[in-house]
């Protein structure tokens, strides 16, 4: 049996993979317990555990603005961070996965592979992006680009103009599991579709609102190479 250590392993997402059962061993560990930017931390940490793959979900996402507010914490969480752990798995030849993001993509013409030019529209694709460098350096990793959404969806309206790829996370954790012991570069969502249209299956009192600019309008994905391996 594989054991997997995940780190952030209090958050969300980790949370709705212990819903699942695996035949994975997953280790969950907070960040008084591994603290990515202490690369000392990590390295007790996977002499004590001994894990197989490092499942990299630590870091900050939101608020969203944070990114813009507060650079210096953005990078030590999602580029250094991310860093230090690269470093750590290529030195005991530990595999990595890394949960990147659909805001490394324009947001121009959506349908977005996962050979196509990046280029992030805000600071926190940029913080994803720069860990993600970092990730594709060494070769035994697992990079997903994902684009999901915790349930219920805890905005009162949606957006009505900008298109994604929005799963829940309960539905992405099964689908991350089919995928886990591949590597190299995947995106991971649901059907491409408005943020309304989305929400409103589960919600039909959910608002409409429309970016101004302040969202691209085609962020959605091009899943075809999922397809393949979860068909």
């Amino acid at each position: 049996m594989k054991k997997i250590l995940v780190t952030g392993g209090d958050g969300r997402f980790a949370s709705e993979i212990k819903k699942i059962k695996t035949k994975y061993q997953f280790l969950y560990l907070n960040k008084n317990q591994l603290n990515i930017c202490n690369f000392n931390s990590i390295i007790e940490a996977i002499k004590k555990y001994k894990p197989d793959t490092i499942l990299h979900l630590a870091g900050l996402s939101r608020p969203m603005d944070i990114h813009e507010k507060n650079i210096k914490k953005s990078i030590n969480l999602n580029i250094i961070g991310t860093a230090n752990l690269v470093i750590a798995c290529s030195e005991y030849k530990i595999k990595i996965i890394y949960f990147s993001t659909s805001y490394i993509y324009p947001g121009t013409r959506g349908n977005y592979k996962e050979n196509d030019p990046l280029l992030p529209w805000n600071n926190y694709g940029w913080s994803k992006l720069g860990g993600e460098c970092a990730v594709q350096m060494y070769k035994n990793s697992l990079i997903l680009r994902a684009c999901m959404t915790q349930e219920p969806f805890i905005h009162k309206k949606a957006y009505a103009n900008v298109k994604s790829n929005f799963i829940f996370q309960g539905d992405f954790a099964k689908i991350f599991l089919k995928v886990l012991s591949k590597k190299g570069i995947y995106n991971i969502g649901g059907k491409s579709q408005t943020i309304y249209n989305f929400v409103k299956k589960n919600n039909f009192n959910i608002g409409r609102v429309y970016s101004k600019g302040e969202f691209p309008l085609n962020q959605d994905m091009n899943l075809s190479k999922l397809g393949k391996v979860i068909k």
